[in-house]
């Protein structure tokens, strides 16, 4: 049973890959892209990774996949491509995507035909991919690299903010109105 439901979710994630580079509406790419993350994580909850499962479902399709469809909801339904392709590109793309499969394809069987044969991968430690084991490494192990990301973060989001303040201030002739006047062109 478990060989099939990996199956299903494999799949169903590689569907969804495909979907978002095959599909020419930026909205309809991005629900491909939450379907690929679902399975994704059902994936994760076959290899008993629970904290991962919960996190790709909450922070990726939920809250990244969010932000991004309302920026392609902003953008709109773009029916013409987003950028103009030469033909070298026309080309050469193709050829190289070949030869990225050929490369990937024979790295894949070459490392599993040296797994042939073997029992596999060791067993894990119990609890790994548990909240509490991953929270362990977080606060315990990994605290440094944990807090210097989550500063990372908040620099990122202050800077977004101060930047998207400064845009605000310098359109439109609202943001020069002088004091005590009513609005542009009115008298005060």
């Amino acid at each position: 049973m478990v060989e099939v439901a990996f199956f299903f979710g494999a799949i169903g994630a590689i569907g969804g890959a495909l979907a978002v580079v095959l599909l020419r509406n930026p909205f309809y790419s991005v629900l491909a892209l939450v379907v690929h993350l679902v399975f994704l994580a059902g994936i994760f909850l076959l290899l008993l990774s629970q904290f991962i499962a919960a996190a790709q479902i909450v922070v990726y399709a939920g809250a990244v996949m969010v932000i991004y469809v309302f920026v392609a909801a902003y953008v709109g339904g773009i029916e013409e491509p987003m950028f103009d392709s030469s033909p070298k590109l026309r080309i050469f793309g193709p050829i190289i995507a070949a030869a990225l499969f050929i490369e990937i394809s024979i790295a894949v069987l070459g490392s599993s035909l040296t797994a042939l044969g073997t029992e596999g991968v060791a067993k894990v430690e119990s609890g790994f991919g548990t909240p509490e084991a991953v929270g362990r490494l977080m606060l315990e192990d990994f605290l440094i690299a944990f807090e210097a990301a989550s500063l990372l973060l908040l620099v990122a989001a202050v800077a977004a903010i101060v930047l998207a303040g400064r845009k605000d201030e310098t359109t439109g002739p609202s943001a020069t109105v002088p004091a005590g006047s009513t609005g542009p062109g009115e008298p005060g």
